[in-house]
């Protein structure tokens, strides 16, 4: 049963998970003028959605009862599950209410979470979206939504993703948009490190890197986001956008669904990257791989 906010402009959103990403999409959701309810394990993480217009649920059940439209952007597959499934919510779910799962948790996590939601709520409908993009397309409404599901979902989620994203690339049944994504974040995760192998390597032969980012803009070689996190690189600034232990939870996500395919890359990619996690880099960001190299180990 899809229900109309007060002002009958769209449907009624429950956010669950307002860290950086989650907080910049239901900021969009409120600039759009959707009613949106939002829950956090942290109260810290909903204050400041109250001040711009959403109502904070105290349990993640009460934020879904009435929702046509329930989003979670939450860390792991671990979480989602213990969230959702173990913790009862999806029991509270709306009748006929669209369920976009958001985060980034794996191909067998996905595939498995259907099952279980197959098995206990048939009448909700699962979309399985990752998104792609960081904190500043968050919060521009610009990110990729990497979309598969049930086609009668469409529609109905189409006034949220249209806040939250640019574009939305819909790639067939729940699974599909998983698997995407962990394709698209391998070559982002390469184009990260090999900025920051570029930026070593400049560093070893008395290169000026202000000199390597002018012969590149402007050229093929010139992707926006390894453009931002070579000039992030540069300063030192690691302030979290896309945390680097996220982006590590998906370079493995990524190699535990591809088996025993050889990605010798992305292997030695993920054991310098933990290095760097478990000196405590985690939580900046994925331009802390610049860290990992070098002198700034």
């Amino acid at each position: 049963m899809v229900e109309m906010d007060d002002r009958g402009e769209g449907p009624l959103v429950a956010v669950l998970g307002t860290g950086i990403m989650g907080s910049a999409m239901a900021r969009r959701l409120i600039v759009a003028n959707l009613r949106t309810t939002v829950w956090d394990h942290l109260p810290s993480a909903t204050n400041p959605l109250l001040e711009v217009g959403a109502q904070v649920a105290r349990s993640p059940d009460m934020a879904v009862r009435e929702a046509a439209i329930v989003i979670t952007m939450l860390p792991t597959a671990d979480v989602v599950n213990e969230v959702i499934l173990d913790g009862k919510v999806a029991e509270a779910f709306s009748p006929g209410a669209v369920w976009a799962q958001m985060g980034t948790i794996g191909l067998g996590a996905t595939i498995e979470l259907a099952s279980r939601l197959r098995d206990l709520r048939p009448d909700v409908l699962l979309v399985d979206a990752p998104v792609s993009g960081s904190k500043g397309p968050a919060e521009a409404g610009q990110l990729l939504i990497l979309a598969s599901g049930p086609a009668e979902a469409r529609a109905i989620l189409k006034p949220a993703f249209s806040a939250i994203g640019r574009k939305t690339v819909w790639l067939g049944e729940v699974g599909q948009g998983s698997r995407m994504k962990l394709v698209v974040n391998a070559y982002m995760s390469a184009l990260i490190e090999g900025v920051a192998e570029a930026l070593e390597l400049a560093d070893r032969l008395g290169v000026d890197s202000s000199k390597l980012a002018e012969a590149i803009e402007g050229g093929p070689l010139d992707a926006p986001i390894a453009d931002a996190k070579l000039h992030k690189m540069e300063r030192g600034d690691f302030a979290p956008e896309f945390p680097l232990e996220w982006a590590l939870k998906d370079v493995d996500l990524a190699l535990a669904a591809a088996g025993d395919a050889r990605l010798p890359m992305l292997t030695a990619l993920s054991q310098r990257w933990r290095a760097a996690v478990d000196a405590g880099h985690g939580r900046e960001d994925v331009s802390a791989a610049r860290i990992a190299l070098g002198d700034h180990a």
